[in-house]
């Protein structure tokens, strides 16, 4: 195995954990987050983008990426019109960004990103999700050293072969390319993030996600009831109007997957 293919695959190790947390999320929101909720955390995100810059996606990275994560959910055309023309009357709600930090049941660290017009309504719901569920909310920078913030672009497994692809993103400037059943996931710095975005689009089309994500640098493993715990503690969180990602560097056994998802 030749040294490019032998890093490869230590990335794809390295992230597994991620990637399993993720997949095992998705699902889990795909079954029982109400839609209604799930469009309203869409628009709020794309309301915020166009308010923060242009209300067009072409010239605003941020409200794209919001629209593109709409656009996976199949969110209505209608409803994601509506919510840039909210910010463009000037009637949208001040919402403020806010990121927690946390440990989980088994130490592992959990980074919330929430967008809230109320800071000491979130504060005290994130902190008692936490509380409740065996974790604790710490002050800000506990965690996120453990974790680099850099830009995520995803596509679909059938947009290209693994090698097409993890050639396309180095080409373009991407720092790590994983390629499984589930996708292809290209990492970049947030330096680089739009260009190699823009990069792959033209050649691949849109991809199914493009954001800063919260990457992390380790997983840790946990037994299959830490892993219960912390996966029903990331649910609680995803199910607060106020929260918009979480973010754990834990790794599960694929045995509580699979209970999990059932």
């Amino acid at each position: 195995m030749d040294a490019c293919a032998q890093a490869r695959l230590e990335d794809e190790r390295a992230m597994a954990g991620h990637s399993q947390f993720k997949n095992i999320m998705h699902r889990k929101g795909r079954q029982d987050a109400a839609k209604s909720k799930l469009f309203g955390k869409l628009a709020r995100e794309i309301t915020v983008s166009a308010k923060m810059g242009l209300p067009d996606p072409d010239m605003n990275p941020r409200l794209r990426a919001a629209i593109i994560a709409a656009r996976a959910e199949n969110m209505p055309k209608d409803n994601i019109e509506r919510a840039i023309k909210k910010a463009a009357g000037g009637d949208a709600e001040n919402y403020a960004e806010v990121r927690y930090e946390g440990y989980g049941p088994g130490g592992v660290a959990i980074i919330v990103e929430a967008l809230t017009d109320n800071r000491n309504r979130a504060a005290s719901e994130v902190r008692s999700s936490f509380s409740k569920s065996g974790g604790n909310l710490a002050e800000t920078g506990a965690v996120s050293f453990m974790f680099d913030h850099v830009g995520l672009i995803e596509y679909a497994p059938e947009a290209a072969s693994a090698e097409a692809m993890f050639e396309a993103a180095i080409e373009a400037g991407a720092d790590d390319v994983v390629s499984n059943e589930s996708g292809h996931e290209i990492y970049a710095a947030q330096e680089t993030f739009r260009e190699v975005a823009k990069a792959l689009e033209s050649r691949f089309g849109e991809p199914r996600k493009a954001a800063l994500v919260w990457k992390p640098q380790n997983t840790v493993a946990v037994d299959d009831e830490q892993g219960e715990k912390i996966l029903r503690l990331i649910e609680m969180l995803n199910e607060n109007d106020d929260v918009q990602n979480v973010y754990a560097n834990f790794e599960v056994s694929d045995v509580l997957l699979a209970k999990m998802s059932s």
